[in-house]
């Protein structure tokens, strides 16, 4: 059930990133889910978005460099150490998280975290045995 997630590279510059939502935004797509990790000189903008067809051909045609990544997002108790909890299924199984950022669903309820793991397919499997619920990306997309 892996989801695509776009990961943009932006210059740490004024106007930069939102130069780069804007063009999404002129082309219809909204985010869904976002993170951004940035150094001195750029940042990756990761994103999860409504319509990923029409947000590459957006970064496409407005030049914007760009690649497309498998993640896969769990739900997790929008409790302190839900988080922690999937997380550690993931450990237990020697699974490596290379970076995970997540978004609240249901204030007090539950979360979601987008997950970027060595292994997507043993990842959901351990997750789904460790009764770990998986969101798809449809779920995504109607939140």
């Amino acid at each position: 059930m892996a989801i695509k997630q776009i990961s943009i590279f932006v210059e740490n510059k004024k106007g930069a990133l939102a130069d780069v939502l804007k063009c999404l935004s002129d082309n219809n797509v909204s985010l869904r889910a976002m993170s951004i990790a940035d150094t001195k000189d750029f940042g990756i903008l990761r994103i999860i978005v409504d319509d990923k067809d029409a947000a590459i051909k957006a970064l496409t045609d407005g030049e914007i460099v760009f690649s497309v990544n498998d993640v896969i997002a769990a739900e997790a108790a929008d409790v302190p150490g839900g988080l922690a909890s999937v997380l550690k299924v993931l450990m237990d199984a020697d699974i490596d998280l290379e970076y995970t950022y997540a978004f609240v669903v249901e204030d007090g309820q539950r979360a979601c975290a987008i997950l970027r793991i060595s292994d997507i397919e043993l990842g959901e499997k351990v997750l789904t045995e460790a009764g770990v619920p998986m969101v798809s990306e449809e779920d995504i997309l109607r939140i």
